[in-house]
């Protein structure tokens, strides 16, 4: 996720609630940044053995880049390549309607429903690398059930994966 606490953090947060405006190429930069921040973190909890869950990570910003005028897929990858690999990526699919009905749709930058729609197609892009764990959990799902189904798909990976090396992101 992005942490708003450091500095780089409240640039970011400053500019999704639309105090400041960047350029989209600065705040794409910005937004991978804020994920490497954390790489000494993340590794070495993973290290002591301690499963990292992210809400976001870099797909989720080249989703939101790639979205707009004149940027490619892989310009929006470069950034993040290197980072940790997910040994599982989880997407929560909702409809752009159903989203914009949940609270607070709407109040930071980029939560427009024509945005949203281009945002999802590119997640659907990214998610044709088959070198990566994507699994779609339909998010229409009462909390109860969706929090059962991801539990599981959870703890079946950490099975499946609990002596394997950790992997570079897009290498």
């Amino acid at each position: 996720p992005t942490d708003r606490t450091t500095e780089i953090g409240q640039l970011i947060s400053s500019y999704l609630v639309k105090e400041k405006n960047l350029e989209d190429h600065t705040i794409h930069l910005l937004f991978s940044a804020n994920r490497w921040e954390h790489v000494p973190t993340m590794k070495e909890k993973l290290r002591q053995g301690v499963t990292v869950v992210v809400d976001r990570y870099a797909f989720s910003g080249v989703a939101f880049t790639s979205a707009k005028e004149n940027f490619c897929l892989d310009w929006c990858k470069q950034p993040d390549v290197g980072l940790p690999k997910p040994d599982l990526i989880l997407f929560l699919q909702l409809s752009p309607e159903e989203a914009a009905e949940r609270g607070n749709f709407g109040h930071e930058r980029y939560e427009t429903s024509s945005f949203q729609e281009k945002v999802l197609q590119s997640f659907y892009c990214l998610m044709e690398d088959k070198t990566l764990n994507w699994k779609t959990v339909d998010a229409s799902k009462s909390i109860e059930d969706l929090h059962r189904e991801i539990k599981s798909i959870a703890e079946e990976t950490m099975q499946e994966v609990q002596n394997k090396p950790l992997g570079e992101l897009w290498k």
